[in-house]
């Protein structure tokens, strides 16, 4: 092994965490406690760890930091992990949110609690190898292992149509993942290694680079999601716990826009430059399209869902800009994003714990009842709207000034989605909070626990504090995006020269 043992750390941690609490017997009260706490130690600890990274990175260097390797299969396969200022964000987000997840879950979830908190840990390792992973087949073994996790906290512990929705998450999710397997494979008898380091420098045919772009396109796409593979993510999103729902919004979408940045920009350039006008007309659809999609919505969950994939629209359409600042806005507006919508499901499990509905009709006037929550809810309604002031704004600026440079019709008419996602977030927000109490059940609700404020109070200080303050996450990768930028822009050149 050679460099840090961090990275290393970050993966192991969670599961010993995880085998720990499956040392743990009977399924008694004390017993069921021990696994919450055990959870929530040991993802607490991962969180600490994955600060010291932060610390110890360099964000000047623009190469890979905290190297470590090991050779794994016949010399081919590489255990190797490393972060750049891309990565690192997504490292840092991950570990915050899983704590919060815990802490989430310690009411609401009563059966096969031992089970859950291991899912949750495994799930957790399994994300950070995607964000840390330098090696071609490591990285598919963590993006894909993700799904075994997942599907099992949505069919188990999910809600009327869990198996149906896990199914269809597995289905969709895997079927794009097995054509980035036959690149993947491709691409070793080609370059003759599976080394992502080596492999950003390898001169791929321009021909060959397409059929390699469209094989991880169809697994980014999916995972993000784009439309129209978005279907499986509503469903999913309404049938998951709560916690579940905050990690597939918060990290799990995020590994599309990664991988898009981590392969298809650099590794394939001509391909995406050729490929880039179909970004740009499915990302115009996907926010336009699923805006309106989210005015209808009669369910909390299913409009956040929805919003989701209007969101991750601005994501795609700022990397295929390939520009600093489309570039460096689809970093921000999905770290910025991974906040978001991660508060916006707990809030929406907040009322759901209570009232065990998460219709809007059955709502209305909580204001009254509960003025925390009321404000809670606002400051992440106007962050997802992306009010000047919260993070939501910055990511979103920054796309659409990326974007507008590249092809400002796209800009133009992306822009609409703002207006639009005003609409359906004050709409939520109006009928849920405001107005008078007029259903008897609700007369007795009670506001924020003192855990479910200590679960938002994160969320919120750090929605506001990237919103005046951009420059922690933006100079973390401004080095890696200019490095990046570069070799596409040196790649296309080249590509042109020689009149492919």
């Amino acid at each position: 092994m050679s460099g840090s043992w961090i990275l290393s750390g970050l993966l192991v941690l969670p599961l010993v965490g995880a085998l720990l609490i499956l040392v743990l017997r009977g399924e008694s009260a004390a017993t069921l406690d021990n696994a919450r706490w055990i959870a929530l130690w040991t993802t607490l600890i991962t969180f600490v760890l994955s600060v010291v990274a932060w610390e110890r990175f360099n964000p000047a260097d623009p190469g890979f930091q905290l190297v470590e390797q090991h050779d794994w299969f016949s010399h081919v396969i590489l255990y190797k992990l490393g972060v750049d200022g891309i990565s690192i964000p997504f490292v840092l987000l991950t570990t915050f949110l899983m704590p919060i997840c815990i802490a989430a879950s310690w009411t609401s979830i009563q059966n096969r609690v031992k089970e859950y908190m291991i899912a949750f840990l495994v799930l957790e390792t399994l994300m950070i190898g995607v964000f840390v992973a330098l090696d071609l087949v490591l990285f598919y073994l963590f993006f894909e292992g993700g799904l075994i996790p997942m599907f099992l906290i949505i069919g188990i512990w999910g809600g009327k149509r869990r198996v149906y929705a896990a199914f269809k998450f597995f289905l969709y999710t895997l079927t794009g993942s097995l054509l980035m397997l036959l690149a993947i494979m491709t691409m070793y008898w080609t370059a003759g290694t599976t080394d992502i380091v080596a492999l950003l420098h390898f001169p791929f045919a321009a021909s060959m680079q397409r059929w390699l772009w469209l094989g991880f396109f169809a697994s980014f796409a999916v995972k993000m999601p784009m439309w129209p593979v978005h279907t499986w993510l509503p469903d999913a999103h309404v049938e998951a716990p709560t916690a579940g729902s905050v990690i597939l919004a918060g990290v799990l979408l995020k590994m599309g826009g990664y991988g898009f940045i981590r392969f298809s920009l650099p590794m394939f350039p001509a391909a995406s430059a050729d490929f880039a006008p179909l970004i740009y007309a499915l990302s115009v659809i996907a926010i336009v399209y699923t805006s309106l999609v989210a005015l209808v919505q009669e369910d909390m969950k299913k409009l956040i869902a929805y919003s989701s994939v209007a969101h991750m629209g601005f994501v795609t359409m700022g990397l295929f800009a390939a520009n600093t600042q489309g570039v460096q806005g689809a970093v921000y507006q999905m770290v910025s994003h991974g906040l978001v919508s991660g508060a916006l499901f707990l809030c929406v499990g907040v009322v759901y714990d209570r009232m065990h509905t998460r219709d809007i009709a059955a709502y209305g006037g909580l204001v009254q009842r509960m003025p925390r929550y009321a404000a809670a809810f606002m400051v992440f309604t106007l962050a997802n709207i992306g009010l000047p002031g919260t993070s939501g704004f910055v990511g979103e600026f920054l796309t659409l000034i990326g974007t507008f440079q590249a092809n400002p019709w796209v800009a133009m008419i992306a822009t609409t989605g703002v207006i639009l996602s005003a609409c359906y977030a004050l709409y939520l927000y109006r009928r849920v909070i405001f107005g008078v109490i007029e259903k008897p059940s609700l007369a007795g609700i009670l506001d924020l626990s003192g855990r479910e404020m200590a679960v938002l109070a994160p969320l919120l200080v750090l929605t506001i504090y990237y919103g005046v303050h951009p420059q922690p996450i933006i100079d973390a990768s401004a080095a890696s995006i200019d490095s990046l930028l570069k070799g596409v822009g040196q790649a296309l050149s080249l590509t042109k020269t020689a009149g492919l």
